[in-house]
């Protein structure tokens, strides 16, 4: 793969990539709208993967937050075209890495030192390279050894790579953009942390002890000593990513036993550590040789305040959902509806959140749970769908829900998905064992 010997770090280099990327896109529209002229039943498949292309292409040389953007994107896979989430999916753990030379120069400028000062031996050349930063294999002292370096100029840049990505989101989402700020102030929050390795490495630490005795599940013994705000040290873990392990897997037990490592280890965080691991994607986690589950890469852990957690999860006991009063009383607590709403408006969302709170709860309302059940999954997408396209919800307020919606149904909508491609049949309850 073709390494990167520079990125733009400064506001007016990264504007100036998009701007390129913007041209790029408007003319792959001239070019189909031209083509249409001729043939009405062209469809937008071709544009769409041009599309993908050059606008993957402009965020893998900027990195940082805007490709990891893209990667949150690509995990909504009713939201955007397939073109856009088999490109975007890339940014998962597959994109150009640094070059050698810029990696002992960004190595050198985080710790004082060439990485062959601290390590008996130190690789230049990437093993695995990711949004935020890019992962090299090293020993010390007999250990084998992961060292992540992180991008440089990727923490400076957050805010800028932010508002540009603004005005797309709020098309996107509908969002106004006067109530939108606490939603994006969350995003640029948990970007924030993603870039700072020194609380990386406490939170990894932390959950690591906490789930430790969850079965069939391993962590990988992080070095403090070895790392800083900028880098980590970490054993290396050999196997395979979670996505490898579902593609080529034929064996329902062996699919159950990683899917129900990963349902446990999902729940007892949630329900007993009220904190979460709350990037779900395969780059994420292993499986090794054994058949366990390895958990890497805690950057991204969002906090669940209790006045929160208690509606949010209240609902997912069907009787309580059904229960008109009540549930309208929880998304208020919610954030959902507010005191301001019209009646249309009330009745218009009540309606959409009881159907999303119904469909999110399906796994909750029996002791085992098939994740490819084929009712579950058409009703998932018809609803995202119906949604999406439902243009009486355009005309209205898409500012609805707490902030803490944003990395919940992040998380929960790629636990579903993880566990749906490793076809894995779980139970629901069987978490509980460990809170006791």
């Amino acid at each position: 793969m073709k390494t990167i010997d520079k990125i733009p770090t400064g506001k007016i280099g990264r504007t100036s990539k998009m701007v390129q990327t913007g041209v790029k896109v408007g003319g792959n529209y001239i070019k189909y709208y031209g083509k249409k002229a001729f043939n009405r039943e062209l469809t937008r498949d071709e544009l769409d993967e041009n599309n993908a292309s050059d606008i993957y292409d402009g965020l893998k040389s900027l990195k940082g937050s805007a490709l990891k953007v893209a990667q949150m994107l690509s995990m909504e896979k009713n939201l955007l075209p397939g073109a856009y989430v088999e490109k975007f999916s890339l940014a998962q753990f597959s994109v150009p890495p640094l070059s050698e030379p810029l990696v002992r120069k960004t190595f050198k400028k985080y710790n004082g030192a060439y990485p062959e000062k601290l390590y008996d031996t130190f690789a230049t050349r990437s093993v695995n390279a990711a949004s935020i930063g890019q992962v090299h294999r090293a020993t010390k002292d007999g250990k084998k050894l992961a060292v992540k370096i992180q991008y440089p100029g990727v923490a400076d840049s957050i805010s800028s790579d932010l508002a540009m990505v603004k005005p797309i989101a709020l098309k996107m989402f509908n969002l106004q953009a006067k109530d939108s700020e606490k939603y994006f102030k969350e995003v640029e929050g948990k970007l924030l942390e993603e870039t700072d390795y020194v609380l990386e490495v406490k939170q990894s630490k932390q959950i690591s002890s906490a789930c430790a005795h969850i079965p069939h599940l391993k962590f990988p013994e992080y070095y403090e000593d070895l790392s800083s705000e900028k880098i980590i040290t970490m054993d290396w873990m050999e196997g395979v990513h979670l996505s490898e392990f579902s593609n080529v897997n034929k064996d329902q037990e062996l699919a159950n036993k990683i899917g129900q490592a990963l349902w446990d280890f999902y729940m007892y965080q949630i329900h007993s550590l009220k904190q979460v691991h709350a990037d779900p994607h395969p780059g994420n986690f292993m499986v090794d040789s054994d058949h366990n589950l390895i958990a890497i890469d805690f950057g991204c852990i969002k906090q669940i305040p209790e006045d929160f957690y208690k509606p949010y999860f209240s609902l997912t006991n069907r009787e309580k959902l059904n229960d008109k009063k009540y549930f309208q009383e929880r998304l208020l607590d919610l954030e959902i509806l507010t005191e301001n709403d019209t009646s249309r408006e009330k009745e218009f969302f009540s309606e959409m959140f009881y159907e999303m709170f119904k469909m999110f709860s399906t796994p909750y309302q029996s002791e085992e749970f098939d994740f490819t059940d084929e009712d579950f999954w058409r009703n998932l997408t018809d609803l995202s769908e119906r949604y999406s396209k439902d243009q009486e919800l355009r005309k209205m307020n898409g500012n609805r829900g707490s902030r803490h919606f944003l990395y919940m149904s992040r998380t929960f909508f790629g636990l579903y998905n993880l566990l749906h491609d490793l076809k894995a049949v779980v139970k629901t309850e069987q978490y509980k064992e460990y809170s006791e």
